[in-house]
């Protein structure tokens, strides 16, 4: 039996409505497709050019296993995510290696990229509470091969030791931090080292160009990690939002650079008054701006401490924009915004969890990225907020806000849904505009549930929007927290 240690959201998640239950669950493999020439996604797994979502019910009861968990992946389409072919993933599938034990927490932590190197996107998994020989909660990060048909088949690629709760939440992401074209997979072992693996991978998971061991001499504690190029050298960086201090609610941004010999060891973000920047709990990374650098966006939900009298906006949570440059991120030029900041809908109220949920993409399609910041907390049982991105970063002009209480999205809110807990921008139809995925693991007396709603030229629309659940995916419902995490 395992018991993991999952780093929960400071929001509780409590009752919420049902969804209508989906159509029945069929056998989903996506249609067999070829790759097509230069165009390889990072989050295609069946090489068809459209991009897929993965979503992950962590505390899901898998074959009378509570807590063993699952993933569910929707394939894209010409017309979008498609969730009449679908799949789901638990260590009780085929070819997955480990079974399903109580409190595995299988989809604790999810990430894709072509480990393997041979055209399609392969899921990289976090089983967060999984006990081993190595000792109890050792955690372990598995992989599921995509190919023509979808994902087929895994492998182990890590396992901690005792306590390392490899593959939790916020201790995994993917990247070529090396920049020898090879994504490596990049944990955190004795709950503050970061721990890289190199690839390519061979597909019983094992890999011959070992890696490497970063070690934190400063006792700091990993909240979420992340991964992209912010200084423009072409080789991918790794971000992490920390507690980098003895108080509890000391927020800091580390960032390791990545070289040809692998990750330098981290510097703090910092500010202009030359201290460490006050960060968050959740990251983002992806070039807003469009000046060829990537970004940062971390969130802070957090509030109420004695931080905050340093952190501006924090009433009801807020996100900081840190723009990348040649030097790295410039913590100086950041951009920090809450609810009250000039455009963006809704108030600043405590307790909202503005930037719980965070994805970046363009959602319009005029070339720069937006955010999506979740706000779970938000009367009504949640929203989400779209930021449009400029050359000058975020900004609130022509935001909008999303809830289960907007004309044209299914369902209804109620205090407890927490929809926006996780969100996802993803372009499924190819058409050069991210559609929102949102997340809602408190829906239904936490059985949770997915929206999914189009984004055009004009930004997110309601219209045409849908949302699935177990019913859909022939899951069990109870307490399965559909939507706590999607890929990235």
């Amino acid at each position: 039996m395992s018991h993991p240690r999952l780093r929960r959201r400071a929001l509780t998640i409590a009752t919420g409505m049902a969804l209508a239950a989906g159509a029945l669950a069929v056998p989903a493999h996506a249609a067999t497709a070829s790759v097509p020439s230069g165009r390889h996604l990072h989050d295609d797994f069946n090489g068809d050019g459209y991009a897929d979502l993965a979503v992950a019910a962590p505390t899901a009861t898998v074959d009378g296993r509570k807590g063993a968990g699952y993933v569910a992946v929707v394939y894209g389409s010409s017309s979008g995510l498609k969730t009449s072919t679908r799949q789901v993933f638990s260590q009780n599938s085929a070819g997955v290696p480990g079974g399903a034990e109580t409190d595995d927490a299988f989809g604790s932590a999810v990430s894709t990229a072509d480990l393997d190197r041979d055209g399609y996107a392969d899921l990289v998994v976090g089983v967060g509470g999984e006990d081993s020989a190595a000792g109890t909660d050792a955690g372990m990060i598995e992989v599921l091969w995509g190919g023509p048909k979808g994902l087929s088949g895994g492998a182990l690629l890590a396992g901690g030791k005792a306590y390392d709760a490899f593959g939790a939440h916020g201790h995994l992401t993917v990247g070529d931090v090396n920049g020898d074209g090879a994504p490596e997979v990049v944990t955190v072992e004795s709950a503050q080292n970061v721990r890289v693996f190199s690839g390519p991978f061979a597909r019983d998971g094992s890999t011959t160009h070992g890696g490497q061991v970063v070690t934190d001499h400063e006792d700091s504690r990993f909240l979420d990690l992340a991964a992209g190029d912010v200084n423009g050298d072409g080789i991918t960086d790794v971000v992490a939002a920390v507690n980098d201090g003895d108080e509890w609610d000391a927020r800091g941004v580390a960032v390791w650079t990545g070289t040809h010999d692998g990750l330098d060891p981290y510097t703090m973000v910092r500010d202009k008054s030359g201290y460490a920047m006050q960060g968050g709990e959740s990251l983002a990374v992806g070039d807003v701006n469009r000046d060829g650098y990537a970004d940062i966006v971390v969130g802070r939900a957090m509030e109420g401490a004695d931080s905050d009298v340093d952190t501006p906006l924090a009433k009801g949570g807020r996100i900081a924009w840190i723009p990348g440059t040649a030097a790295g991120p410039d913590g100086t030029k950041a951009v920090i915004m809450n609810q009250d900041s000039p455009g963006v809908p809704g108030a600043a109220v405590p307790g909202s969890g503005f930037g719980t949920g965070l994805s970046i993409a363009d959602i319009d399609g005029d070339g720069y990225r937006d955010i999506a910041v979740g706000v779970p907390g938000a009367s009504g049982g949640g929203r989400v907020v779209t930021l449009r991105g400029t050359a000058n970063g975020p900004t609130g002009t022509g935001a909008k806000a999303f809830s289960q209480d907007t004309a044209g999205v299914p369902g209804a809110g109620e205090s407890g849904d927490w929809f926006g807990t996780a969100v996802r921008l993803v372009d499924a139809d190819h058409d050069g505009r991210a559609d929102l995925a949102v997340g809602a693991p408190g829906e239904n007396t936490k059985a949770g549930a997915v929206w999914v709603l189009r984004g055009t030229s004009a930004g997110i629309t309601p219209t045409g929007s849908f949302g699935f659940a177990s019913g859909t995916l022939g899951t069990v419902a109870t307490g399965a927290q559909l939507g706590y995490r999607f890929g990235s």
